[in-house]
């Protein structure tokens, strides 16, 4: 996959300054990265499970075709840094700072 040069410039209107845009594009590649792991062990899951129920366990596991098929989806899907810039720059994500409760007080 080619690396897309962005403009810093687009990116830094973005949010407040460039580094700002970075941690946000950081944490919502993680979500995204977390969700993929979640529904492709959901799915490999559902398929270990079936293998199980119809096949006596061997005691060499055998390679499953439907598991390659499942792997080579996720591996077309864009990358989560990818969709987490797309989502940013067609302004689709929406960030906000935790609000901190506690009081700071200023010495006199």
């Amino acid at each position: 996959m080619p690396i897309k040069p962005l403009d810093i410039e687009k990116l830094s209107n973005k949010a407040e300054n460039i580094y700002e845009a970075i941690v946000v594009l950081l944490k919502r590649a993680r979500q995204i990265n977390e969700e993929m792991k979640i529904e492709f062990n959901q799915r490999i899951e559902m398929l270990q499970s079936r293998i199980f129920d119809n096949e006596e366990e061997t005691e060499q596991p055998q390679t499953n075709p439907d598991q390659i098929l499942i792997a080579q989806e996720f591996e077309k899907r864009p990358k989560p840094t990818e969709v987490a810039i797309n989502e940013l720059m067609n302004d689709q994500l929406v960030y906000r700072y935790k609000e901190d409760d506690s009081v700071i007080q200023k010495e006199e």
